[in-house]
């Protein structure tokens, strides 16, 4: 299936908003914040949290790119789509990182709904670090629209 924006749009994944940079540094600085929190729970033994906050740190990087192209999210998976969409087909962002964010989103929603879902101290270090890769690359594509 063919996830583009209008059909993002016509499913209500996505809704049109005015461009807002004030909007995108700010999801951006929360992504950074929600990944010291997540470091902060690391060092705390709490490795479930670890994973939710790291998410937070990915989900709110994608934000920053959306606020900027005029969009907001209805749902977390639609991030996903339109980086992929209008990002990974153009080369600006690698096909692993969409992967990556899919694969993060997946673990977050497995921490959050299933009771037995169990993060060791190994998983929880390995997706902090890969979150926080995957939310340099997401900066990258936010600083280049934000100076160009």
């Amino acid at each position: 299936m063919k996830f583009d924006v209008n059909y993002l749009l016509r499913e209500k994944l996505l809704a049109r908003i005015p461009a807002s940079k004030e909007k995108a540094e700010e999801s951006m600085k929360a992504s950074y914040s929600w990944l010291d929190e997540a470091k902060k729970n690391f060092s705390n033994k709490l490795f479930k949290s670890s994973v939710l906050t790291s998410y937070l740190g990915i989900f709110h990087a994608g934000k920053a790119i959306l606020f900027l192209d005029g969009f907001r999210e209805k749902s977390h998976f639609a991030i996903a789509r339109y980086l992929e969409s209008e990002y990974t087909k153009n080369g600006r962002l690698e096909k692993k990182w969409i992967e990556l964010l899919d694969y993060c989103r997946d673990l977050r929603h497995q921490d959050q709904y299933r009771t037995s879902f169990i993060v060791t101290k190994e998983d929880a270090k390995k997706f902090i670090e890969s979150s926080e890769n995957l939310i340099k690359e997401i900066e990258k594509l936010f600083l280049s629209k934000m100076n160009g």
